[in-house]
């Protein structure tokens, strides 16, 4: 009787702690919901990393460090406004388009070689359209302007790795690097603005008997005159005017010597011109054979009586020498990446050497490398255009340090110079001609192949070589080019060819020549000390 009594008991226990679970499973049920449906969702964070090539980056100046790895920062894209004073002729919008870097592919082909120069900028447009990509407004602005208010804007980067380039990067041999600053006590010379200054250009092509008749573009018949008026600002730091009194009296009694291609001819001739602002007598400066400037006549020295100085250009497009060899019953020509130009003695005793090389190393210039380049007697059936350009700054490294003697001679080395063609390359319909003012922004960390060849190849040099960087601050000039102003009207000039690399004189060669200017007055402010 007892039991039955106390089941009733102990069933209502159970019960009553079965509901309590119950209801607090369901209280917790609600409160979890209740709190997902008010808490914003968040994203994670997505740190991109990639493979290149196996190459070294590292700071323009003091090279040293191992050459088998690389330590990189990618980069994005970021705009800025783009400003000109207040009745600045021109195109208002001029050619402010751009196309981001859309896509990264998971890929690991190799690098090829564009079919005409080292096109930079291809990177950023290789897509852009009139019906893609980002359109910049540069005059539509509520904020009021004036000379030196002009801003660009720089890369930034992202998370820390080893990055791949995007399809058209790897065309272009482009590859991710992380800036650093060059040696000019710190400050950043590759990385700042353009900005408008009205006091600009500091010489014109009436003031300037040396500018040939392919950068001459105001005497050709271009309209717009603003691509002149650009100064570059360096990033944190003062960056000196050109100088031509100062720049006569740091070559005086010396030989300021140019060997390279035709970009070095453009900029050897930036440099005839600014100094002659610094001449009293116009006379008094002549070409020691008399010759005229042209295209077709490579080596020119230009005598300054009053300073007792030369400066002069002497053509070599690889820097090694271009022959010729027996193949079979034919004779062809070759590129002799193992021996240096013949005119190579020709440079030696100059006081300041300024090389370069870079258009003419192309995958069209260069027959894809099929029986092209040479070594000994020995034809290569093939070989890769980014190997042969190595093999010839290793040949040109080797002869610097045994014939140039550094007590005596400074040595620089100029980076490559983008092209701007759209919609083609200078064979196929590429073109410029829009363009009216700079790029508003560029992604300045995308640095060329063959400039981080050319700094790995110096690192490992026993002379000092100095890297002058303008890579960086002429890929956002897409309007300094000669375009279809590369020639005089009625001279069998064709439009559908345009002039894409070079640039209009006076324009941004004068700024390649100012950082030479400021590299000279570093050295001799620290020769003083």
């Amino acid at each position: 009787m007892e039991r039955q009594r106390s089941f009733p008991v102990k069933s209502s226990k159970v019960l009553v702690f079965s509901l309590a679970i119950s209801s607090s499973l369901a209280f917790f049920a609600f409160l979890s919901v209740w709190a997902f449906r008010i808490t914003p969702p968040t994203h994670p964070e997505t740190h991109l990393h990639f493979n290149i090539n196996p190459l070294t980056v590292q700071k323009l100046t003091g090279f040293r460090g191992n050459s088998s790895a690389v330590s990189a920062k990618g980069s994005i894209l970021i705009g800025a406004h783009l400003e000109k004073p207040d009745g600045a002729s021109g195109n208002a919008t001029g050619f402010l388009k751009f196309s981001a870097l859309r896509e990264i592919q998971k890929d690991g082909s190799d690098s090829e070689v564009p079919d005409d120069e080292d096109t930079a900028f291809k990177a950023l447009s290789e897509n852009d359209d009139d019906s893609g990509g980002q359109k910049i407004e540069a005059a539509n602005s509520n904020k009021s302007t004036h000379p030196g208010q002009a801003v660009v804007a720089k890369s930034e980067g992202i998370e820390e790795g080893r990055e791949k380039p995007t399809p058209s990067q790897q065309e272009e041999g482009l590859v991710s690097v992380e800036s650093e600053s060059e040696s000019s006590g710190g400050c950043e010379l590759a990385r700042g603005k353009w900005v408008y200054d009205e006091s600009y250009p500091l010489y014109t092509n009436g003031s300037c008997p040396f500018i040939d008749e392919g950068f001459d573009c105001e005497g050709n018949g271009r309209p717009d005159k603003d691509y002149a008026k650009w100064r570059w600002q360096p990033q944190d730091c003062d960056f000196p005017r050109f100088n031509a009194t100062n720049m006569l009296e740091l070559i005086r009694g010396k030989r300021l010597v140019f060997v390279g291609d035709s970009m070095n001819r453009n900029q050897w001739e930036s440099m005839l011109c600014l100094l002659m602002g610094g001449v009293r007598d116009p006379k008094r400066v002549y070409e020691t054979r008399g010759r005229k400037i042209t295209k077709e006549k490579g080596n020119y020295s230009f005598r300054f009586v009053d300073y007792k100085c030369t400066v002069e250009f002497y053509v070599t497009h690889f820097l090694v020498h271009e022959s010729k060899a027996r193949l079979g019953k034919k004779r062809i020509q070759t590129l002799r990446i193992d021996t240096m130009d013949r005119g190579s003695s020709r440079w030696r005793g100059a006081d300041i050497l300024v090389f370069n090389t870079a258009h003419w190393w192309s995958h069209y210039k260069t027959k894809a490398g099929i029986n092209y380049y040479q070594e000994g007697r020995q034809v290569l059936p093939q070989l890769d255009v980014s190997m042969a350009f190595r093999k010839a700054l290793m040949t040109w490294a080797s002869w610097v340090d045994r014939h140039i003697n550094p007590a005596k001679t400074q040595v620089f080395f100029r980076s490559s110079a983008p092209s701007h063609f759209r919609g083609g390359q200078w064979n196929s319909g590429g073109h410029c001609r829009e363009a009216t003012l700079p790029l508003s922004t560029s992604s300045s960390n995308w640095y060329s192949e063959k400039n981080v060849i050319v700094e790995d190849v110096m690192r490992h040099m026993k002379t000092p070589v100095t890297l002058l960087n303008i890579t960086g601050l002429s890929m956002y000039r897409i309007d300094g080019h000669p375009s279809i102003y590369g020639g005089r009207a009625g001279k069998g000039r064709s439009s559908n060819i345009q002039d894409c690399s070079h640039w209009c004189l006076p324009g941004v060669p004068d700024t390649w020549n100012e950082l030479l200017y400021m590299h000279l007055q570093t050295k001799l402010r620290h020769t003083v000390q």
